[in-house]
C-alpha cells in the first residue's frame, strides 16, 4: 500500500477513536451527575438532591412535599434505583431509571422515570428540575399518598369443609388515664364484672400516658352486653367495636386452633416483611403455624393527590386472600366435648381420636385449664396405664383372663407397700375381674414376672414415645426403664416415673379399639406423620377389649353403662408430696360405631377419684353425642 494511503487511514483511525472516546465521557459524565441526584434523594438527603438541578429552591419543596405525605423524612427514603439507559442529545442527555419504593409491610411500588440534563454552569450536566423527576407524570401540585390494603384471612374449615373461624363482632373494653378518677376503684369494679385480676387494670393504666387507649379486655358483643350496664359509665372506660375472626366459641378446640389478635413483636418477626404492628394474626395454635397460607398477601394503592384532595390513582395492587386449610375436627364432637368440660370447675380435658385412621376429632380444654396441655401436659396416668400393663402381662404369658390372682387390700414390694384404692381386698379373683375393679396389688406384684423391658415395649406398642410430625406439638409419652422393682411396680399403675398426655392416651385407647396404633392426624390431606409401631397381637387386643368392656359392666366405670357399647379403664393418679396426696381423675376408652367409632381419654386435673370426676366427666360428653 503507498505511503500515502497509509496516513490517510491512520488519521481517520484517530478520528474515529477521538469520537468514541468523546461519547463515552459524556456519557458516564451524565451517568454520574443523575447518578448523584438518585444517591441523594435515595438516601433521604433532600437538601442535596435539590441543589443538583437547575432549580433547587422547586425542587426541595417538591421533594420535601412528596416526602411528607407519603410518611417519610428527610434521610428516611425507603427507595432504591437504577439507572437503565443513557441518551445522549447535542444540549445534555436523558438518563433512564427504575425506581423501587419498598413500604413497610405492603408491596414494593416499582416504575421507569427519566431525568433531562443540560449543560449548566462550567463543563458539568445539571438535572432540568421538573416533577417528572419524582414521577412520570406526576401534575404541579401533585404529591404522592400510599396506602396498604389488608387481606382477608381465611378459615380454618371443620372435617365436613364448613368454617371455624368467622368474622364476629367484638367490643375492646379500654381504659383512658385522663378520665380515671379513682384508679383502684375502676380496677376492683372491671375485675369483679370481667373476671380479670384488678392489679393487671393498674399495672398497665399507671404505664400509659393520658389520652391512650388502654385495651383491657376484648369481649365477644353478646358477653359485652351481659357487662355494659356496669362498666359503661364507669370514670375512665372507653370502647372500641372491631370485627375479628372468631371461633364459634371462646374455648372451641383452642389448644389445636389457637388465637387471631394483635400481633405481638414475637409473632411480627415470625410472621416475615408483609406484616406490620396492629395487624391481626394468629398467634397460637394452627392459625400460627400456617400464617402465610391463612393471612394471604397485603395489597397497595399509591396516589397522586392535588391539594384540594382530589385523587388518582399511580398504583393498585389487591390483596391476595388467604387460603383456607382444612382440619379432622368434628364440629358436633368438639362442641359436646366442649360442653362437657364447661361442667367442671377443676381444669379438665378431653381428646378424641377416630380408631383406625388416627384423625383427631377434638380437643378440648376449658377455661379452668391451660389448653396445650390437652396435647402436651405431662400427667402420671395411674391406672389407666393398666391398659399397657395388663397387656404386657398378657402378651408374655405371665396371665390369662381367667387366671386366679390376689388382689389383696395392700402389698409391699422392695418394702414398698401398694394400696388398693380404700385397701379394698376381693381375695382370689380371675385376673379379668381384677382389671375391672382396678386391683393395684394385682398389678404391683404381676410385673415382678416379666422380662426386662416387657412394660416399656408394651408401651410403645400403644403409641407411647412415638415421635408424630404433627403441625402442633405433642406429647406422645414416656415410660423409662424403671430403676429397680419398686419403681417397676409403680410403673405398672401407672405412677413411678410414666408420664402421659390426653392426647397420648387417646391414642392408646384407639390402638385397643382398632388392633393397629393409628397414626394421628390433624390435617386433611396431610403428609403422614410418621410410622406406627408394631402393636400388640391379635389375641391380646381380644383379650384387653373383654377387660375394658368388664370394667363398665360390671367395674369402677358401671356408671357408664347406659351410654352404648362403651369400653374403657378408669384412673387415679396420685401426684405431689401432700398428706393425703392429690390426684386427677382418667377415664381412657371408646364407643364403636358403623361411622368408625371414637376413641376419648378424659382428665380432670386434681380430680381425685376418677368415680367422682372423670367417669361422670366421660358420661356427660357421651351423652352430649346421644
Amino acid at each position: 500500500m503507498p505511503r500515502r494511503a497509509c496516513a490517510v487511514l491512520l488519521v481517520l483511525a484517530t478520528v474515529v477513536l477521538a469520537g468514541c472516546s468523546d461519547t463515552d465521557e459524556r456519557e458516564i459524565a451524565a451517568r454520574a451527575a443523575a447518578q448523584a441526584y438518585l444517591d441523594a434523594w435515595a438516601s433521604g438527603d433532600l437538601t442535596g438532591a435539590a441543589g443538583l438541578t437547575d432549580d433547587s429552591t422547586a425542587a426541595l419543596l417538591n421533594l420535601r412535599a412528596v416526602a411528607t405525605s407519603m410518611g417519610f423524612g428527610e434521610g428516611e427514603q425507603p427507595l432504591r434505583t437504577e439507572i437503565t439507559a443513557v441518551e445522549l442529545d447535542e444540549d445534555g442527555a436523558s438518563v433512564m431509571y427504575q425506581s423501587t419504593w419498598e413500604f413497610a409491610a405492603a408491596p414494593d411500588w416499582t416504575y421507569d422515570a427519566r431525568l433531562d440534563l443540560s449543560a449548566g454552569e462550567g463543563d458539568g450536566l445539571t438535572i432540568g428540575w421538573a416533577t417528572s423527576a419524582i414521577y412520570p407524570d406526576l401534575a404541579d401540585g401533585e404529591t404522592i399518598e400510599w396506602s396498604r390494603g389488608l387481606a382477608e384471612r381465611a378459615s380454618i374449615l371443620d372435617a365436613a369443609g364448613n368454617p371455624i373461624f368467622a368474622p364476629t363482632a367484638v367490643v375492646v373494653v379500654g381504659v383512658d388515664p385522663a378520665r380515671v378518677t379513682d384508679l383502684a376503684a375502676l380496677a376492683a369494679t372491671l375485675a369483679a364484672a370481667l373476671g380479670i385480676s384488678a392489679e393487671d387494670v393498674v399495672a398497665s393504666v399507671s404505664a400509659s400516658q393520658p389520652g391512650q387507649f388502654v385495651p383491657i379486655i376484648t369481649l365477644r358483643r353478646p358477653d359485652y352486653d351481659a357487662v355494659r350496664a356496669v362498666i359503661v359509665d364507669l370514670p375512665g372506660t372507653v370502647f372500641r367495636e372491631e370485627t375479628r375472626q372468631l371461633a364459634p366459641s371462646a374455648s372451641f378446640a383452642l389448644g389445636v386452633l389457637g388465637r387471631v389478635g394483635e400481633a405481638t413483636a414475637e409473632v411480627l418477626q415470625e410472621a416475615g416483611k408483609d406484616y406490620a404492628p396492629g395487624d391481626q394474626l394468629g398467634t397460637s395454635g394452627l392459625q400460627r403455624a400456617y400464617q402465610e397460607q391463612l393471612a394471604g398477601k397485603p395489597g397497595l394503592t399509591v396516589e397522586a393527590v392535588t391539594a384540594d384532595g382530589t385523587r388518582r390513582d399511580l398504583e393498585r395492587i389487591e390483596p391476595q386472600s388467604g387460603t383456607p386449610i382444612q382440619v379432622t375436627l368434628d364440629t358436633t364432637i368438639q362442641n359436646a366435648a366442649d360442653a362437657a368440660v364447661a361442667t367442671r370447675s377443676e381444669p379438665a380435658h378431653i381428646v378424641v381420636v377416630r380408631p383406625g385412621t388416627g384423625e383427631i376429632l377434638a380437643v378440648s380444654s376449658n377455661s379452668a385449664a391451660n389448653p396445650a396441655n390437652a396435647l402436651t401436659g405431662q400427667y402420671p396416668a395411674g391406672s389407666s396405664f393398666k391398659i399397657i400393663s395388663g397387656s404386657a402381662l398378657l402378651g408374655n404369658g405371665t396371665v390369662a383372663l381367667d387366671t386366679l390372682v390376689g388382689c389383696p387390700g395392700t402389698i409391699s414390694i422392695g418394702g414398698k407397700e401398694f394400696d388398693n384404692e380404700d385397701q379394698f381386698d376381693l381375695g382370689t379373683v380371675s385376673f379379668l375381674t381384677a382389671f375391672a375393679e382396678s386391683c393395684n396389688t394385682t398389678f404391683t406384684s404381676a410385673v415382678q414376672q416379666l422380662p426386662a423391658g416387657a412394660l416399656e415395649a408394651a408401651a410403645a406398642s400403644f403409641g407411647i414415645g412415638a415421635t408424630w410430625a404433627l403441625p402442633v406439638e405433642v406429647f406422645s409419652g414416656q415410660v423409662p426403664p424403671p430403676a429397680d422393682a419398686v419403681e417397676l411396680s409403680a410403673d405398672a399403675i401407672g405412677q413411678g416415673r410414666v408420664l402421659v398426655s390426653p392426647f397420648a392416651m387417646a391414642i392408646a385407647a384407639a390402638t385397643a379399639a382398632s388392633g393397629l396404633v393409628p397414626i394421628p392426624s390433624l390435617m386433611a390431606d396431610a403428609p403422614t406423620a410418621g410410622q406406627p409401631p408394631a402393636a400388640p397381637s391379635g389375641e391380646v387386643i381380644a383379650a384387653l377389649q373383654q377387660m375394658m368392656r368388664e370394667v363398665v359392666l360390671t367395674g369402677t366405670g358401671q356408671a357408664l353403662d347406659a351410654r352404648g357399647e362403651v369400653f374403657g379403664k378408669t384412673g387415679t393418679a396420685e401426684f405431689g408430696t401432700e398428706v393425703p396426696p392429690q390426684a386427677h381423675g382418667w377415664f381412657v376408652g371408646y364407643r364403636p360405631d358403623p361411622a368408625g367409632g371414637i376413641a376419648f381419654s378424659v382428665l380432670v386435673e386434681n380430680g381425685q377419684s376418677s368415680a367422682t370426676s372423670a367417669v361422670p366427666l366421660a358420661d356427660t360428653f357421651l351423652g352430649n353425642l346421644g
